[in-house]
């Protein structure tokens, strides 16, 4: 087997954090890190730039030595073929559109063409505070690309960027990321980005890796809450037992098909049906909780509810309206066993 275009195995501190997680990556490939603020992604980027030293581990790009740990085995951050976009540009702000993008190629020429290619062909001289927040990152992107590298670092590159220009510059994103022949390497907390511009997602908690896999594998297998927020479902942990659930909270799902054992138990937000008072009928699971909040998403709005269990529905705003319902409201839930999803732990 080959070994990855990318192999990394790091170890650092970053104040009372400590992270500690193996990547690889291969050329060709979009490796998505998620986690919430303070996971350690963005100095999990500023290492394999070499703007973090490692405490123990090694850091390998196509065949390169770039990190050891040792002081005889850094590799400085000019000296890797990595180019990087940060959250914040970072362009220079007395040099003009070609000048910052030509600092990284130093032939204004091929600085003309990624302008050109990024669609501001017409700014060249623009300083960038003449910019917006999406025309930046473009540039910053350009210039990134423009360095020839191996390895392109995306730190959270459309956290800065409004919501009007964001389709855009994730549009750019997606096409230069598929005509980069390098490993590439996407942090974000935004479920969109990660899902549509990556190949395989890496979910990191508190330091270190809790789970890898492609889209696919990370929705239909969610391993921990944070997972289940970004995708937008409800998971409990528990036991099953002949059609039962046992959660860790000591509650009781009745479900139409586990395995035996610790599982995860996935319930969609749709499949949760709201009601004022106690239901009759098919469904097995029902229970009393109060509202939390209410949240908009989309043409839907999400229900969540205090409780052990922290369970978010779905409903429509005619149901909101219909069932009156508002922080401190006590509703019926009700979610049939059919539509609770089981899997090993």
């Amino acid at each position: 087997m080959k070994a990855a275009f990318l192999r990394a195995n790091l170890e650092l501190q970053r104040g009372a954090r400590s992270i500690a997680c193996e990547l690889q990556v291969e050329s060709g490939e979009t490796l998505a890190i998620v986690g919430p603020n303070g996971a350690g992604k963005s100095s999990v980027l500023h290492a394999l730039a070499g703007l973090l030293r490692l405490q123990s581990g090694r850091i390998e790009l196509a065949g390169q030595l770039c990190d050891d740990a040792s002081p005889q085995g850094f590799l400085a951050p000019e000296k890797r073929r990595v180019g990087m976009v940060f959250q914040d540009s970072r362009l220079f702000p007395h040099l003009n559109l070609v000048q910052n993008i030509g600092f990284a190629c130093a032939d204004p020429d091929t600085a003309r063409r990624w302008l050109q290619r990024i669609g501001l062909a017409e700014r060249a001289t623009d300083l960038p505070d003449q910019l917006s927040g999406g025309e930046t990152q473009r540039v910053a992107l350009a210039r990134a690309l423009a360095a020839d590298p191996q390895l392109l670092l995306l730190d959270e590159p459309l956290a800065a960027v409004d919501a009007a220009q964001r389709p855009g510059l994730r549009n750019l994103l997606r096409h230069e990321l598929a005509e980069f022949a390098g490993a590439r390497i996407l942090v974000t907390h935004d479920a969109v980005d990660a899902f549509s511009l990556a190949d395989r997602i890496a979910v990191m908690e508190e330091g270190r890796i809790t789970q890898v896999g492609t889209v696919a594998e990370i929705c239909q297998h969610p391993r921990s809450r944070f997972v289940a927020d970004l995708i937008g479902v409800n998971l409990i942990r528990g036991h099953a037992t002949g059609g039962q659930v046992q959660t860790e909270s000591g509650g009781t799902l009745q479900v139409a098909d586990a395995p035996e054992g610790p599982v995860l138990a996935v319930v969609h937000p749709r499949a949760i049906a709201l009601f004022p008072e106690r239901p009759s009928g098919s469904p097995r699971n029902i229970w009393q909780a109060e509202v939390a909040a209410v949240e908009a998403t989309g043409d839907r709005l999400r229900v969540r509810f205090l409780g052990e269990l922290p369970w978010v529905a779905e409903v429509t705003p005619g149901a909101l309206a219909e069932l009156k319902i508002a922080p401190g409201r006590t509703l019926w839930l009700a979610v049939k066993a059919t539509e609770i999803r089981c899997y090993s732990a």
